[in-house]
Formats: C-alpha cells, structure tokens, sequence
C-alpha cells in the first residue's frame, strides 16, 4: 500500500508530465500545489479557447508551440525561463481573460 507521500510523487509525477507534454517548461522545483494550480490554469485557459470555438490541435500543436495557430490568441501561452509559477499563473489567467472577450475572425 502506498504511503501518503508517494501517492503525492507519483500524482505530481503525473501531473508534470501532462503539463510538459504541452510544453510547459518545468524547472523540477514546482511544489505539487503549484503543479496542481498551473493544470487548473492550462484548464481554464483551454475551455475559454473552446468556447470561442478553437481548435485546441490546431491551436496549441505541437507542445504548444504552433507556428501557424489558427488564432495566436488562442495559443497557449508558453512558460518563459526562469518565470516564477505565480508569474506564469497571472499571466495564464490574463491570457485566458483575453481569450474570453475575444471574437473569432469570421
């Protein structure tokens, strides 16, 4: 049976792995609340690109850096080097506001 911790590692374990697949970068440092903050964020951010009727293949890619997205504004925004989470995660979110009152190019 596995302790608490453990379930703690391999959950966090899962959870990078999802948000590196996206191609958020991750330093290794990130606590599993963070790690769980940023996929809330990634989340929100993703269906505010659906319900403006994006394409989360066509705009996020390959890792999240699509060349040609078919709006860059429903891009998902990239961690820069070095970013703090709490900036990533304000940026995200402003992001995310951006991408609700955006209107899709007819």
């Amino acid at each position: 049976m596995a302790t608490n911790d453990e379930e703690m590692r391999r959950v966090s374990r899962e959870v990078a792995a999802r948000l590196e697949a996206l191609g958020i970068a991750l330093d290794g440092r990130e606590r599993p609340d963070e790690l769980a903050d940023i996929e809330d964020a990634v989340e929100r951010f993703e269906e505010a690109v659906e319900s403006r009727g994006g394409d989360l293949m066509v705009d996020e890619g390959d890792r999240a850096r699509a060349s040609e997205p078919d709006d860059p504004h429903f891009a998902l925004p990239v961690r820069r080097a070095g970013e703090t989470v709490t900036a990533y995660l304000e940026r995200l979110a402003r992001a995310t506001d951006v991408v609700l009152r955006h209107r899709a190019a007819d």
